[in-house]
């Protein structure tokens, strides 16, 4: 097999690598919204309540802060200042955020 022939050979290759890894992009993204719409979830990265706050929360851990909220009794403290103090106590403790239980945050005056 000449030169030639050899650089024809792996451009042919090269072609059909990135036709696979197109398709196999397709097929996922597909996949990723059937499986958001069959759990009702929506496909974007849109933080519930990011609207009415007019903060943005994008980050993977100020989203862990909001599924938490769910069982967090707040006294006398607003939900940013919760979301900081979980941060904090997550950096400081050197604790993923996920992997901690928030049960209520109070405010000592």
């Amino acid at each position: 097999m000449s030169f030639g022939e050899s650089l024809v050979v792996a451009l042919i290759c090269m072609v059909i690598v990135f036709i696979v890894l197109a398709v196999l992009f397709f097929l996922i993204s597909i996949l990723s919204k059937v499986v958001g719409a069959a759990s009702g979830k929506k496909s974007g990265t849109e933080v519930p309540g990011e609207k009415e706050t007019g903060y943005s929360l994008a980050t993977d851990q100020t989203a862990a802060v909001k599924e938490q909220a769910d069982g967090l009794v707040l006294n006398n403290v607003d939900e940013r200042t919760a979301a900081m103090i979980m941060a904090i106590v997550s950096y400081e403790t050197k604790t993923p955020l996920d992997q901690l239980v928030f049960k209520s945050i109070s405010a000592i005056d």
